[in-house]
Formats: structure tokens, sequence, C-alpha cells
């Protein structure tokens, strides 16, 4: 993946340069790749445990199995129920998105991201020892026991992987140690902006093609695990495989670009937070004026009326104004998660009702993470760079929105796949009913709908990530990436209101309305951060802010104080 240049590079490029000269990355360093293969085990194993929780919940022990194997039938364990599992696979989805609060304040504030993620990976390998021991035949006899342990097991991993998730996305991308613009010569001639910001949506669409990897292994293999061996195969696979984490993290632990914490940082946010405001939270229009901050820069404020906790410089301001921006930016991607979960519930139920030809129909939702690992390739060796050759700029806001409009477009397909199983069931509007045939529909018909969510994923929820990196303060990144990974959480609250819709005779309407919200949030979305598009250039050259216990006033007058 290097750019094949000569020597000849300017170090920055002019406004001229900015606005004529092709931009693309620079190359994508190999640590980047040694950390998303880290991921890549994580989330075969999570992903591999947590495609076989229903199964084990719900369903009992089949006839003549001490394992749950289920064989030519239907696999299970404790048989709690519908209700219990889920309650309990719902409370998993909301626990693992809202843990990573915690471990980017701990990162932030006392570890730093690397030692974070070390113990977050400690943590969270005894959760699946203790996931694999729920599900050994002899507690699978006392099944009350069995799910007192499981439940312990996903809260301890619920703790590990909040940890690890909020952590190893900015530390991927913090391995690219060109931060700045800078233009190069190829060796045809050509003069080209080689630009950090590409740098780092490239480094995380591959990051996200090892989430999808990763996934895609784990769910499918874990699968059959569970129907001829047993659940704890299908738990000790994951957890073996997620031994290799520690072992690729400590074997080049030397090798990676470490950051370390600065202390209470979020206070510090807070702080100038309210020093800035004061006087003004009664006043919209002085709160959104582009001087709201100047009140709180170090420059502004003479020497002796500084308070002691004002130890940061001008930029650092900027910066966390520009990670607030961010956070503003996530506020619409709840509604884009909603879309996104229908291939986890309602896309694979209506898979049910259709000619699978003999396929699990649970299986059909790999076609998700299979298109991505072919699409993000696609993506960034050829779509990207032929919008960047001809003079278009897709730049992060323009990409979210057409992820929404991507994701908004599957669902108005899947609404029209179901009208069609309507029209064509012997039980009309009831076609998922009891003793209802399948339709003679061939279930490859849903293609689309996971194809477009998977282009829906590149351009929002690989751009989120980016997003969260690039924008916040280099200090504050493990807790802007929780704010966006904790929208995830926040629609699978939301979701809860729309359980009604997720069921015959009303699945044309729950479609229906997913399409018209995404749609909807879409258009909102671009009105409301249509400016933040235009000023991309200028918030990405934000030179670094820093923090210090002590500055003094020369230090303080200048851009970038030593720490």
């Amino acid at each position: 993946m290097d750019v094949d240049i000569t020597e000849r590079e300017v170090d920055f490029p002019t406004e001229h340069d900015l606005a004529t000269l092709r931009r693309e990355s620079g190359p994508v360093p190999y640590q980047s790749f040694l950390i998303a293969f880290i991921e890549l085990a994580e989330r075969f194993s999570f992903y591999g445990s947590t495609q076989v929780f229903t199964n084990f919940i719900q369903r009992g022990l089949p006839a003549g199995s001490k394992t749950g194997a289920g064989h030519a039938g239907l696999s299970g364990a404790l048989g709690m129920g519908q209700r219990a599992s889920t309650g309990l696979t719902t409370f998993n989805q909301f626990w693992v998105y809202c843990t990573p609060l915690l471990g980017a304040y701990l990162a932030d504030r006392y570890w730093g991201r690397y030692k974070t993620i070390c113990i977050a990976v400690g943590v969270a390998f005894v959760g699946h020892v203790l996931l694999t021991c729920s599900a050994i035949p002899s507690m699978l006899t006392k099944p009350d026991s069995a799910i007192g342990l499981f439940s312990l097991a996903i809260i301890i991993m619920g703790l590990g992987t909040g940890g690890f998730k909020s952590n190893i996305s900015p530390l991927v991308a913090e391995q690219n140690k060109h931060t700045t613009m800078k233009i190069i010569t190829k060796k045809d001639g050509t003069r080209v902006i080689q630009d950090p910001a590409m740098t780092t949506a490239r480094i995380f669409l591959y990051f996200y093609a090892a989430v999808n990897v990763g996934a895609l292994a784990g769910q499918i293999s874990m699968v059959y695990a569970e129907k001829n061996v047993g659940f704890w195969l299908s738990y000790l696979i994951p957890t073996i495989v997620f031994l290799l984490c520690p072992i690729v993290l400590y074997i080049a632990k030397d090798r990676y670009v470490h950051t370390p914490p600065e202390g209470s940082v979020l206070g510090q946010a807070i702080r100038v937070i309210r020093y800035a405001g004061k006087g003004k939270w009664f006043n919209i229009k002085e709160l959104r004026s582009d001087t709201f901050w100047e009140r709180a820069m170090p420059s502004n404020v003479p020497y002796a009326e500084r308070p002691s906790w004002m130890t940061y410089d001008d930029n650092w301001v900027l910066e966390l104004k520009r990670g607030l921006a961010a956070c503003k930016v996530f506020i619409f991607f709840p509604i884009y998660w909603l879309t996104y979960n229908q291939i986890n519930n309602n896309l694979t139920s209506q898979a049910a009702v259709l000619n699978t030809h003999g396929l699990p129909n649970d299986l059909l939702s790999n076609l998700d993470p299979l298109a991505l690992i072919i699409l993000i390739p696609i993506t960034d060796r050829f779509i990207y760079p032929a919008l960047a050759r001809a003079g278009i700029r897709f730049t992060p806001i323009k990409r979210i929105f057409w992820g929404f409009m991507c994701g908004s477009l599957a669902m108005v397909c899947a609404a029209v796949v179901q009208q069609v199983i309507y029209n064509k069931s012997e039980c009309g509007k009831n076609a998922s009913g009891d003793g209802c045939a399948i339709v003679d529909i061939n279930v490859w018909v849903q293609t689309p709908s996971y194809i477009l969510i998977a282009i829906s994923e590149i351009f929002a929820s690989i751009t989120g990530l980016e997003y969260a990196f690039s924008k916040a303060p280099k200090n504050m990144r493990s807790i802007v990436m929780a704010v966006y990974l904790f929208q995830t959480a926040l629609s699978s609250a939301i979701g809860e209101a729309f359980v009604s819709l997720s069921a015959d005779p009303l699945l044309v309407v729950n479609y229906a309305v997913m399409a018209g919200l995404a749609f909807a949030a879409g258009i909102l979305f671009w009105i409301c951060f249509r400016d933040l598009d235009k000023q991309e250039d200028a918030l990405n050259m934000l030179k670094t802010g820093h923090i210090a216990p002590v500055f003094s006033e020369k230090e303080l007058a200048h851009d970038t104080p030593k720490a």
C-alpha cells in the first residue's frame, strides 16, 4: 500500500495547491495491520459467542443430547423461553456499548490506551472462560446455576469489551505518524497532496474489514459447532482464538505508538465549557456565536486573572470545540443504527418464510459482512480514487449523508420484499404464523437489502469511526470514540419503541417507517452540518493543543507550548 514517489517533497501545500491538486492517501503503517488483527481475533470471539446466545438460552436440551447439539434438529440448552432470551441478549447489546464510556475515561485519565486494552483483554478473557464453563454438559443439567454463571460471564465480558472497543479504534489510527499535508511528486511527474485525513480514512476501512472477517468467520463456524458438537465448543473456540489478542499485543508492544494519559482531561473540558459560557447560557445567539470559545482562551485572559486550572493553550480550546462538534454529528446515528439493526432480527425472520433451499435462515445475515469484505477493497482501490481524479471531494459529512440514504433504500427494498411475501403467502399478512407454508420466493431476493446496508456502513459507520478519531482532541480520543459507540446503545433503547411493528401483519409498515426515519435523518443531518463540511480542511489542520500543570506566560503566548 506504499505510495510510489520520488524523494522530492514539499512540506505544506499552498491555498492554490489545496484547491487544484488531487489528494491521495499515504502509506498505511504495518503496526495498524497488527492492531487490526487483534481486532479480528476479538470480534471472532465476540460474535462467535453471541451468535448462539438465543438458542442457548431459549430452547431446552434436545432429546438425548447432553451438550445441546441439535444435529438434524434445533440446538438448545437452558430452556428459559423467548422472553428470557430476548431480555438477556438485549441487555448484552446495550451493556457492551455503555461500558466503552468507562474504558475511555480510564484510558484518557489513568492508564493510556495500550495499558487499558491489555487490562480489558484480561478481563474479557475471564468472561470467556466463565461462559465456556456455563455450557459444559454437567452444568447444563442445572439450568438455574448455568444461567447465573452465563449472566455473570456476559457482565464481565462486557466490561472487557468496553475497555477494548473505546481504545482499539484510536490506537489503530494513531500508528500513522504523518499528521500534516504535504505535496509529493510521483515518478510520472504528477504532483499530488498526501492527505493524512485520507490515510486515516483508509486505515479505518481496512480496520472495519478486519472486524467483518472476524465476525463472519466466528458467526458461521460457531453455528455449526453448536449444531454438531455442542455449546461448550461454540464458546471454547472463541476463547482460544481470543488468546491471540494478548500474544500479538505483547510481541509488538515496543513497535506501537503509545499515547500517555494526561490526567483529568474530561474535568478540564467541563471547566472550559463552563468558563466560556458564563453569563451566556440563556442567550441562544451568544451560545451559537463563533466567539463563544474566545473567553476561555488563555491568550484572552490576563495572567493575573487566570484560574489555577487554566493550564492549557489556545489550540486545545479549538480542539475541544472541534471535538464537541463531532459529538453533535453523532446525535443522528441512533436513527442510522435502527436501520442497521433490522439485519439482526426482522430480516432474519423474513428469511425464515422464504425458500432457503436448505440453508439455515440465520446464516443469511452473513451476507452483510461478506459484502463488506468484498466492497471495502473496491471502495479503497477504485471508487474513492476515481472520485478524487474527477475532482470530487467525498468528505466525511457527505459520506455519512449518503450512508443514511443507502440505509433508507435498503429498508425500501425490504418493504417491497415483505409486501410480495404477503401477496403470495397462503396466510396473507400472517405469513410467519404457525402452519403457514413457506413462500416460494428464493431467499436471495434479500440480497439488495444486505448489500445496501453494507454500502451504508462503509459511508456512515466507518466514517463515524474516522470522524471520532480525527476531530477529537488528542488527549480525549477515547472519550469521543466512546460517545460515538454509545449511540448504538441508545439505538437499542429507542428500538424498543418499535417492537410492536416487528411482527405480522405490520412488517411492511416497520420497514417503511425505518426507511422514512433514515431518509429524514439524513436530510436533517446535511442541513445541520453542511457548514462543517466546508470547514473540513481547517478542522483537520488545527495544531495539537497541550495541557500541563503549569505554563509560564511566555509559553502561553506561543501556539504550541511544551507540556
